[in-house]
C-alpha cells in the first residue's frame, strides 16, 4: 500500500520543522543546528551547518550533500529508519486521532512515494550464513567493556562487570579504525546487505557504541543492539536492521521448569541479570512475536514492562498469548501494599531498582 501524495502534503502543511528537529533531540538555535554527521566536518561540525527553512518545511546541510529534505528525511536521518517508521513517529508524536483518521490502515507494508524520489532496485538477500559471518567478524573488532565511558555509564545504572562478562558487551573504541577494518575485509556492498551500514554508505553506529549481543544456545550472536551513552542522543537505541531471531538472554529458555522475567530492553534485563535473576528481553514492547510464546515451554512469565501506556498495552497483550498457551503469567510488583514501593508511572525496571 502506499500513501497518497495528498496525504503527505498535508501532514507536512500541519507540522513545524522545527518543532519535529526540537522533538527529535536536535538543538536548533536561530534556524540553525549541528549536523549528525559531524565526522564529515572539520571540528565536529563545532559551527552548526544545518539551516532550516521553517516556511518551506526543509532542512539542508552546507556539507553533506545527502542531509537535506523535509520533516520525512528529517526523522528518517535522525532515527535511521524507514519512510514508514517515520510516519508513524511523527503520528504518534505530533497527530490527533482525528487528524490522523483515514491512515490508520497503513502498515509495514507502506512504501515513500514514488515521486518523492526514485525506486530503488531490491538488492538480493544475504545468506544467513553469509550474514552470521559478518555480524561475528564485526563483534569480534570490539573492545570489552572495561575501562571505557561505557563501563562508567552502566555502572552509574548500577550494572557491573559479572553482568558485563556473562553477556558479552562490548564497546567501539575506535570508529574510524573499525570502518576501515571492515570495509577492507568485505566491501561496502554485503556490509550494507548485512545491516551494518546504511544507504549512504556509513557504519550506522557512529552514535551508539556500546554493543549488546544477543547470544543464542551456542553463545554466538546474530544480532545485536547498539546504545547511545551520550543522553542527547536520539534514538538512543538502534538495532541491527533486519529480523529479531530470538529474545535477548535465550540460552535461559531451556524447556525447564522456573520462573523467569520478561523486560523491555536489554538494559531492564542486565538489572535483573546483575541481581541474579532469571531475565529475558525484547528491545520494545511492539517486538514480541507471537511464535517466541513456544520458548517459554514449562516456564512461569513475569512481565516487566515499563508502567506507561504502551508498556500496559504490551503487558495485556503479551499476557493474552501466554494464557492462550495456558503459560502462567505474573506482573511485576502486583500484590505490593505500600505505594511508595510500586512501579511508578513513567518507571522502567532500573529506575524502580535504583530508587532511593
Amino acid at each position: 500500500m502506499q500513501i497518497k501524495r495528498d496525504d503527505i502534503d498535508k501532514i507536512k502543511a500541519s507540522l513545524s520543522i522545527t518543532a519535529v528537529a526540537n522533538a527529535l533531540g536536535i538543538d536548533v538555535q536561530r534556524g540553525k543546528f549541528r549536523c549528525l554527521y559531524p565526522m564529515r566536518h572539520a571540528h565536529g561540525d563545532r559551527t552548526p551547518s544545518v539551516s532550516i527553512s521553517e516556511e518551506k518545511g526543509l532542512f539542508t546541510c552546507w556539507v553533506c550533500e545527502d542531509m537535506r529534505g523535509d520533516v520525512f528525511e528529517l526523522v528518517k536521518q535522525a532515527r535511521s529508519c524507514s519512510f514508514a517508521e517515520a510516519l508513524e513517529w511523527l503520528q504518534t508524536e505530533f497527530m490527533s486521532q482525528t487528524q490522523i483518521h483515514g491512515l490508520t490502515s497503513l502498515n509495514k507494508s507502506i512504501t515513500e512515494p514514488s515521486i518523492a524520489r526514485p525506486v530503488k532496485q531490491a538488492k538480493p538477500e544475504i545468506k544467513p550464513e553469509e550474514r552470521m559471518k559478518v555480524v561475528l567478524s564485526f563483534l569480534k573488532r570490539l573492545s570489552v567493556v572495561d575501562g571505557t565511558p561505557a563501563a562508567r555509564w552502566l555502572a552509574s545504572r548500577r550494572i557491573f562487570k559479572p553482568a558485563w562478562d556473562k553477556m558479552r558487551l562490548r564497546y567501539i573504541s575506535d570508529y574510524s579504525a573499525l570502518n576501515k577494518s571492515l570495509l577492507s575485509e568485505f566491501g561496502l556492498e554485503l556490509l550494507q546487505k548485512t545491516g551494518l551500514y546504511n544507504d549512504r554508505g556509513n557504519l550506522r553506529y557512529y552514535k551508539h557504541p556500546l554493543i549488546f549481543p544477543y547470544l543464542d544456545e551456542h553463545v554466538r550472536s546474530l544480532f545485536f543492539q547498539a546504545r547511545a551513552i551520550d543522553s542527547s542522543v536520539v534514538p538512543k537505541e538502534l538495532n541491527l536492521k533486519g529480523e529479531i531471531p530470538y529474545p535477548y538472554n535465550k540460552v535461559i529458555l531451556n524447556q525447564q521448569p522456573g520462573w523467569v522475567f520478561l523486560c523491555e530492553g536489554v538494559v531492564d534485563t542486565l538489572t535483573m541479570i546483575s541481581r541474579n535473576m532469571e531475565a529475558v528481553g525484547i528491545p520494545g514492547v511492539k517486538s514480541f512475536k507471537p511464535e517466541w510464546v513456544s520458548l517459554f515451554a514449562q516456564k512461569k512469565v513475569v512481565l516487566c514492562f515499563d508502567q506507561d501506556g504502551p508498556g500496559r498495552e504490551a503487558t495485556e497483550l503479551v499476557q493474552n498469548l501466554f494464557q492462550r498457551a495456558q503459560i502462567q503469567t505474573a506482573l511485576f510488583g502486583r500484590g505490593i501494599e505500600d505505594e511508595r514501593l510500586k512501579l511508578k508511572e513513567g518507571q522502567d525496571i532500573n529506575d524502580w531498582f535504583n530508587q532511593r
